[in-house]
């Protein structure tokens, strides 16, 4: 909301930083985290504390991208039926969200520089790559979410980089049970996208919003939908027979809340009841990679390839 003095209350930009899908950043850095060498005890907390910020600062400037770029082109307008957006809705003028996204893209540059500096430089080429992509996504003549590109974003940057990269700050190389892992995140990460996506097919499809959904349409969507998240629990198996830690099947315990977001995406109708299965998604992919990241911390797994 806004103030009586014009100021814009804080509630709002929790609303516009869209705090169901900051599970998409938390999840890869936890399990990236877990999956060091290291011993629990031995991990550099500091490390970790950073690269949870770098994420963190990284999805809200996405989503503080999108709600501006969207707004601003029109793309947003009453027809869609997901949670408001700040700047289409005229709670946040254009100008004060442009801010906002410098804000959040400084926050995750000042710690991404700090890691740079504790790690080594090579982080700052994944860095610039990660804020152009930020911007690419739903800014410029050609932003690459209208055209059926978002979801490869997502998997890259909150998947297999986020995830890696949390790994890669702790020991300064690259693991296979990072690599492994990435895949689970990346998925279930693309999922909650995917879903947002299915949802928003009608009122994309009238605005000339290409995205992946609007291309493929709403059944086949559907399915991508399901696949990821099944493909995200069927890289457990792999992850078992390289560490040979039985414990890492953990996380299938999160396919009792997946399915209740598999079950709204197979049957829902477009519209307001798939917001529902968006959460559902985020829950699963947070409880997943507690699960993960606990089951590598407890069995050591991390250090063993």
């Amino acid at each position: 909301m806004t103030t009586t003095n014009g100021a814009v209350g804080a509630s709002t930009w929790i609303e516009a930083a869209r705090p169901r899908t900051l599970p998409a950043a938390v999840a890869p850095v936890l399990v990236g985290t877990a999956s060091a060498e290291a011993a629990p005890g031995d991990l550099d907390l500091g490390r970790a504390v950073l690269a949870l910020v770098v994420a963190l600062a990284l999805q809200v400037a996405v989503n503080y991208a999108n709600d501006y770029f969207d707004g601003v082109k029109g793309v947003d307008t009453e027809a869609r039926t997901g949670p408001r957006r700040a700047v289409a809705a005229g709670l946040v003028s254009p100008g004060g969200m442009k801010r906002a996204i410098a804000v959040a893209l400084l926050v995750a540059g000042l710690a991404g520089l700090t890691l740079a500096v504790l790690v080594g430089w090579e982080l700052l080429l994944v860095g610039v790559a990660a804020v152009l992509a930020t911007l690419g996504y739903s800014g410029g003549s050609k932003p690459y979410a209208s055209a059926g590109l978002g979801e490869v974003f997502v998997f890259v940057f909150f998947g297999v980089v986020a995830t890696v990269g949390s790994q890669y700050v702790q020991d300064e190389r690259i693991g296979l049970v990072a690599v492994l892992a990435s895949l689970a995140m990346g998925a279930l990460a693309t999922a909650l996208l995917v879903v947002n996506n299915l949802r928003d097919i009608p009122s994309d499809t009238a605005v000339g919003k290409r995205t992946l959904a609007v291309r493929l349409g709403e059944a086949r969507t559907r399915t991508l939908y399901v696949g990821l998240v099944l493909a995200a629990f069927l890289v457990l198996a792999p992850l078992v027979l390289v560490t040979g830690k039985g414990w890492l099947v953990a996380p299938v315990l999160a396919l009792v809340v997946a399915w209740r977001g598999i079950e709204l995406v197979r049957h829902a109708p477009l519209g307001p009841r798939l917001v529902a299965a968006l959460g559902h998604t985020a829950q699963a992919q947070l409880l997943f990679a507690v699960l993960l990241a606990t089951a590598l911390l407890v069995t050591g797994a991390g250090g063993d390839v």
